[in-house]
């Protein structure tokens, strides 16, 4: 990856992609994000996002999120072979940007500390 392209194959598409992460997903997160993560065999991480209505009720706000998620991941080149769903709560939409960031980039490399390879 080149640490800023977020292409089709870097992304979760189908209900079935969706589905084998949400099957046997190992949870990661904080009070305000959830990552749902689970290893593939194609070499390279790919992200979905599940941002509910329920969590976070504009769309001008989700999609705020949604933004500073793909960025965040966008960024990150030691991520090992995983899928990943980001999710978030409603505290998160209270949240300034870079604290969004900083606390994303926590959990990457919370991640690549816990799933070596």
């Amino acid at each position: 990856m080149t640490g800023q392209s977020f292409s089709r194959e870097r992304r979760l598409l189908t209900a079935e992609h969706y589905q084998f992460v949400f099957a046997k997903a190992r949870r990661f997160g904080n009070p305000n994000f959830t990552l749902l993560v689970r290893e593939n065999d194609l070499g390279y991480p790919r992200l979905g996002l599940a941002i509910a209505k329920k969590s976070v009720r504009l769309a001008v706000d989700r999609n705020r999120i949604k933004r500073l998620i793909r960025e965040s991941f966008r960024h990150q080149t030691e991520l090992p072979s995983i899928d990943i769903i980001a999710m978030c709560r409603k505290g998160a939409v209270e949240l300034p940007s870079q604290e969004i960031r900083t606390q994303l980039d926590t959990q990457w490399r919370y991640i690549c500390k816990k799933l070596p390879g």
